[in-house]
């Protein structure tokens, strides 16, 4: 060290007690002279940059990093002090930097220093975490697209009947195959509809509901055919498409398709069969692409034998038949759809969701539901609105139902009910074995008897079994 900066180091007056403050810090230290070359390197610079002081003291910093990307010269050109500033002196080095130059007694340039303090395995890890947390989002983007933007996830619960109803439904939903939906009212046959129309090749098209219920007998040509301008009294001069023909690229969705007039069916069959609509005056007729799903409450086999639906329709619509099972078949699925709705109407109305007792819970497992899904969100609405307490009992459970309500005081499956008396006993003797072998594991004993806990309740129940 020849030049003055090296003469002021080594003449002052603690040079021990400073080179031992400057080895135990632990950011690296740099302290170049107007020369550019490097009079201190401390051994924290050492184990930064993996240099030995031996071969970069009294030397160039230049011959060890970019001069375009170096601090301390830039520092030293500038005469700017730097503070806490972000820097990258090398491809595998991210550091924090304070920098400043040195002057001596008469103001004159005689050096810059630098202070660096090693963020490396921060920034490794801070791009680690970015990485890991975009593939989670993506992960979470995926399982959200694949089971909450399902359309069969609007079809809410896990039960097995459900579930197999839904396996059918997207199958039917990968094709064009007019589909038969079966099931009481209030089971959700629209929503499946139009959850096959959803996961369809033709989601982009319109999906038009019909209820041929609802719609006037006097009307039931025009609304679903459409006319020509002029075609009849009071008809608009420009004509009116018809619903199937508003469905063209899409889906037409006709509810309680047993209630169409035969009249109408010999139409509508034309329709399937042809692909060509004709509106009331037109003699041309017009291709239309038309996916077709019915529905209905009804026995349609039975309206068949008493003439009043067509059996040529009938095979016509059935090509994918699925029933939409009630909610009385599906008892698994109540606590989560009444949670559901409890949460739902209570956001509406700005109201704390109230809680469902144990056993007023038992209750609603046992009851019914003759208007199934409908009728439990219905239920689940005026708990919300009426209730003034923050817990709903049995007693509060039995004012809010019917007063007729239906019970199951047996089991859940109607069809039990009809069986032999023997197999009743059988029945009875094989859950009280398999309850003595599981030492009253009620949920063992279910899963080896291959029914749900709330089915062995209601049996246990009916035979007088209290284990």
């Amino acid at each position: 060290m020849t030049n003055l900066l090296a003469e002021v180091i080594l003449l002052n007056p603690f040079p021990y007690y400073l080179d031992a403050v400057l080895a135990a810090e632990d950011d690296a230290i740099t302290i170049i002279n107007q020369d550019m070359e490097v009079i201190y390197w401390n051994e924290a610079a050492v184990k930064t940059y993996n240099i030995q002081q031996p071969d970069i003291l009294n030397k160039p910093i230049t011959d060890f990093f970019d001069n375009d990307n170096l601090m301390v010269l830039k520092v030293l050109h500038t005469m700017e002090p730097v503070n806490n500033a972000y820097h990258r002196p090398r491809r595998d080095k991210h550091v924090v930097v304070n920098a400043v130059p040195i002057m001596d007694n008469d103001n004159q340039l005689i050096g810059a220093l630098s202070v660096e303090r090693d963020i490396t395995q921060i920034v490794k890890l801070n791009d680690n975490l970015e990485t890991t947390s975009a593939e989670l989002n993506e992960l979470r983007q995926k399982v959200y697209t694949n089971h909450e933007e399902s359309p069969f996830s609007k079809l809410k619960g896990n039960s097995l009947p459900l579930q197999q109803t839904i396996h059918i439904a997207r199958k039917a939903a990968k094709t064009d195959a007019t589909t038969l939906i079966l099931g009481e009212s209030g089971t959700g046959k629209e929503i499946c509809a139009r959850a096959i129309h959803e996961a369809s090749n033709r989601n982009n098209g319109p999906f038009i509901p019909v209820n041929c219920g609802a719609i006037p007998s006097a009307l039931f040509e025009s609304e679903l055919f459409g006319y020509e301008g002029g075609s009849f009294t009071g008809a608009e001069k420009k004509g009116k498409a018809g619903k199937i023909e508003m469905a063209d690229g899409g889906t037409l969705f006709l509810d309680e398709v047993g209630e169409l007039p035969l009249e109408m069916q010999v139409k509508l069959l034309r329709v399937l069969q042809e692909n060509t609509l004709y509106r009331i005056g037109d003699s041309q007729g017009r291709q239309v692409d038309v996916r077709f799903i019915a529905a209905t409450n009804q026995n349609l086999e039975q309206l068949m034998e008493e003439k009043r639906f067509r059996s040529d329709l009938f095979y016509r619509l059935n090509v994918i038949q699925l029933t939409m099972p009630p909610l009385r078949y599906r008892v698994d699925d109540i606590p989560e759809l009444a949670d559901m709705f409890l949460r739902h109407f209570s956001s509406h109305y700005q109201v704390p969701v109230p809680v469902i007792e144990k056993d007023a819970f038992q209750l609603l497992l046992q009851y019914n539901w003759p208007g199934n899904i409908r009728e439990l969100r219905n239920l689940m609405e005026r708990i919300v609105i009426l209730t003034e307490k923050s817990k709903i009992t049995k007693q509060d459970l039995i004012n809010y139902l019917p007063n007729t309500s239906p019970i199951r005081t047996q089991t859940i499956i109607d069809a039990n009910n009809s069986l032999p008396q023997e197999k009743e006993i059988i029945e009875k003797q094989l859950i009280e074995k398999i309850l003595n072998q599981t030492n009253g594991n009620k949920s063992e004993t279910a899963k080896r008897l291959g029914i749900s806990r709330v089915t062995l309740y209601n049996k246990m129940k009916k035979y007088g079994i209290d284990h």
